[in-house]
């Protein structure tokens, strides 16, 4: 993780002081790249803790295809009463976002769009559950809306209730499932795209997607590497996280498809350091990376979607302890 603390001391020693949508501040750049190689090992940080079980379940929460916080809760501490929070809970009970959750969800394609040259006055949208952050990142990998006009829009209005208790193939694209499916279907293909930006969705969402994309590269002797675009860039907190993350998403990619794993190369957009975080950025950087870990995944497992925590483990992870922050909301 060389690259990442290189990357830290760049910000520190050339970053742009700018303010932010929190009102914390931020030291920071714009445009950087990091590759990481996972067929020599796992790219968790060791200059800190990895929280790698909350990165775990959240990986399995968006290939869920899931915005209900309280199910992340469930996944992570085994109930969905669970007191224990997550780390998106703050951005479930957010104030900005508790205010507009019942205006803005749930509205599903169809909603006044134009039949037969009429507007459509159908009023479609339910009360949205408490811990329901919208249409976030598993969402839109899972059911990512198909417009729908004319007598399609019919046959729509005829299965609301259907259409709510579980999505349909003539009403969305499951985009993970045609991923996998175009993989091993055509493997140099440089259309295996997976987003998570839906510019006309945003509103509907607790907030807008930061690794907002990633495409995935089949090389000739079978293995699979992943690109990543993040928008935002929380350097202390977040990065070390969406690392782990999509390095795990990759070798989870790969074992489905039957391939080994290559790179994951993370490209970044606005790379900041928030303004509270400048002391133990400092203190992180003075620290020497430890030998990195590898990853265990149950081999059994081929299936995308029959993954659960106990598939994955962490092996000669000894990182150095936790440097406590504030997370910027």
């Amino acid at each position: 993780m060389k690259t990442y603390l290189d990357s830290l001391q760049y910000i520190l020693d050339h970053g742009e002081e700018r303010s932010d949508r929190t009102g914390v501040g931020t030291l920071g750049v714009f445009g950087m790249q990091q590759r990481y190689d996972l067929s020599k090992s796992f790219p968790a940080v060791t200059t800190k803790k990895l929280a790698f079980k909350a990165c775990l379940s959240e990986l399995l929460w968006f290939i869920e295809g899931s915005g209900d916080e309280k199910r992340l809760r469930e996944i992570l501490h085994g109930s969905r009463n669970s007191e224990k929070s997550t780390i998106w809970t703050a951005n479930a009970t957010a104030p900005y976002w508790a205010s507009r959750r019942k205006e803005v969800l749930p509205k599903p394609p169809g909603y006044d769009v134009v039949v037969e040259g009429k507007i459509s006055d159908i009023d479609i949208s339910v009360d949205a559950p408490n811990y329901d952050l919208g249409r976030v990142y598993g969402v839109q990998w899972r059911n990512w809306q198909k417009p729908i006009q004319g007598t399609f829009y019919n046959e729509y209005v005829n299965d609301i209730e259907g259409f709510k208790s579980k999505p349909k193939p003539e009403y969305h694209v499951d985009q993970l499932l045609e991923l996998i499916e175009g993989i091993k279907r055509d493997p140099t293909s440089r259309r295996h795209i997976l987003t998570a930006w839906n510019p006309g969705e945003l509103d509907q969402m607790a907030l807008p997607p930061c690794h907002c994309f990633a495409q995935f590269y089949v090389t000739s002797d079978g293995k699979l590497s992943c690109q990543m675009y993040q928008r935002s860039c929380d350097m202390f907190l977040g990065v070390p996280f969406n690392i782990a993350s999509y390095a795990l998403f990759t070798h989870m990619i790969a074992q489905v498809c039957d391939l080994r794993v290559g790179e994951f190369v993370h490209v970044l957009g606005d790379a900041h350091i928030y303004l509270n975080h400048i002391e133990q950025v400092k203190e992180q950087v003075q620290r020497e990376p430890l030998p990195a870990p590898t990853l265990w995944i149950n081999p059994k497992v081929t299936d995308i979607e029959k993954f659960t925590m106990e598939d994955f483990r962490l092996d000669n992870y000894n990182p150095m302890p936790s440097i406590k922050a504030p997370m910027a909301v």
